[in-house]
């Protein structure tokens, strides 16, 4: 609709992964599997602010989410299992988490939206819990009985939604860690399910939305 598309960012030679807004400084973080995450300035449509990873060091990246406790960085995975917390003004890796199993592919990161915590989605079933100010990881869990695929935290901070390609959602009581409700949402299509879940920002709702060409809001 030409009365509310403001025009295109272009930079990306590639598939774009994932997408990122802050509002408190109105700039937009894109990945691709071009290599790179660049960060956007959202009220004009100009060339990319900052470019990262453009030499591909830490491999391709997966996701990308804005570190809650400090507006100045962001946190990105990569498909080499590398995670890594960067300042978005200064283009500088400020750290990289600890990863046992470096090869398994990362699906997703998100930061926690009231501790210093980023949570990993992998490959191989597990979902991982990092000290954003160490680097070190508080706990892993196998999680799905296929690849964790999507992440998301309720507002408050109290609990965990992760989707799979097992079909199921489940929830997870962040402060124990414990599965408190598991429901199979969609249906497999080409060996995949659930691509993402979202929990809404005020009302009991979360969403989710699957490779069988559906997204579903659950109350």
């Amino acid at each position: 609709d030409p009365s509310v598309l403001r025009g295109a960012f272009v930079g990306h030679t590639d598939a774009v992964w994932g997408l990122v807004y802050s509002g408190a400084h109105q700039r937009l973080l894109s990945c691709s599997a071009d290599g790179t995450i660049r960060l956007w300035k959202a009220t004009e449509i100009t060339p990319a602010l900052n470019i990262f990873n453009d030499n591909q060091e830490m491999g391709i990246p997966s996701s990308v989410d804005l570190v809650s406790s400090d507006p100045s960085l962001m946190v990105a995975s990569f498909n080499s299992g590398h995670t890594s917390i960067f300042n978005m003004e200064t283009r500088q890796r400020i750290l990289t988490l600890e990863s046992i199993s470096s090869s398994c592919q990362i699906n997703r990161v998100i930061s926690h939206p009231t501790l210093p915590i980023s949570i990993t989605a992998h490959e191989d079933r597990h979902i991982k819990f990092y000290d954003n100010n160490t680097g070190k990881l508080i706990h892993s869990m196998v999680a799905h009985l296929d690849a964790v695929t999507s992440l998301a935290v309720d507002p408050n901070g109290l609990y965990l939604m992760s989707g799979s390609h097992d079909c199921s959602i489940r929830l997870w009581n962040l402060e124990s860690k414990t599965c408190i409700q598991e429901f199979t949402a969609h249906r497999k299509k080409f060996d995949e399910s659930i691509h993402d879940v979202a929990f809404h920002p005020s009302k009991c709702y979360i969403a989710s939305a699957g490779a069988d060409a559906l997204a579903k809001v659950f109350v």
